[in-house]
């Protein structure tokens, strides 16, 4: 759920809106205003003032039930987010990737503290993911956020570093451990989780490089007792490659994700 802190009324408007467009995420597509006021901490009618000025933007879109959900105006400017061109880019590659495994793949960037899944498909031969493109996931215990934490500035790293949350009983929240781990992705290119974020699932994810750094991770997830699981390490060895062949080809650059709190 896309919980936000209190906001209050003296907050810049442009805090406020954006508060507003953040109540939405992959699980809570449609909101309503009472929904959406709750989560931004903001009066029922100043989030209605709001919600009718983002809806006459096109930036969010009122169903004829009354509730709420992202505009048209929204979609096609997020089109052109970077993400989505590395998705495009990487898209025929990630269609390979679970050909050759059966299993789902996807495709994550940095995101301030979290890793943003921007593409996901699924495989024929795996637990279906509950991340969606869209979906957040953190950096300390899944495959692809070991990948991007590895690579990440030191300040998230730090900042990670020093919040590890538990999600399962095998997720690894000691520092050193972790410090390891990350000396590893830089010295093999390979990252992997075993029941970490997900009890009975596995990943193992590589890096993706632009023309200054790495972007991005791809990862393939599969069951815990997926017996061939280690044979997909060349194809997913594959995969990067070609997907960081694409990137550079379209001149993408590493760049630092701001922060957020």
């Amino acid at each position: 759920m896309a919980g936000a802190s209190h906001r209050t009324p003296g907050q810049p408007v442009t805090t406020r809106t954006l508060s507003a467009l953040d109540a939405f995420d992959g699980g809570d597509r449609v909101l309503s205003l009472s929904q959406i006021a709750r989560r931004t901490g903001l009066p029922v009618a100043t989030a209605h003032r709001m919600l009718g000025q983002l809806c006459a933007a096109r930036l969010l879109a009122k169903r004829h039930d009354g509730l709420y959900e992202i505009g048209a105006r929204m979609w096609r400017l997020g089109l052109l987010a970077r993400p989505t061109t590395l998705r495009e880019a990487a898209l025929p590659h990630l269609h390979d990737l679970v050909i050759r495994t059966g299993h789902t793949v996807h495709l994550a960037v940095l995101d301030g503290f979290d890793a943003l899944v921007i593409d996901r498909l699924a495989g024929s031969r795996t637990l279906p993911t509950r991340h969606s493109p869209g979906g957040r996931l953190p950096l300390h215990c899944t495959a692809v956020g070991k990948v991007l934490l590895a690579h990440a500035p030191a300040s998230v790293q730090e900042r990670v570093l020093t919040s590890l949350q538990r999600h399962t009983p095998y997720t690894i929240t000691d520092r050193r451990q972790i410090e390891r781990q990350m000396a590893g992705v830089h010295r093999t290119n390979v990252a992997r989780s075993a029941q970490e974020h997900r009890e009975g699932t596995s990943s193992v994810a590589m890096p993706v490089s632009g023309t200054t750094g790495v972007i991005a991770a791809v990862g393939v997830i599969a069951p815990l007792t997926s017996h061939r699981f280690t044979d997909v390490l060349t194809p997913l060895s594959a995969a990067a490659a070609a997907v960081s062949a694409s990137a550079r080809d379209a001149d993408f650059e590493s760049a630092a994700e701001p922060e957020r709190d």
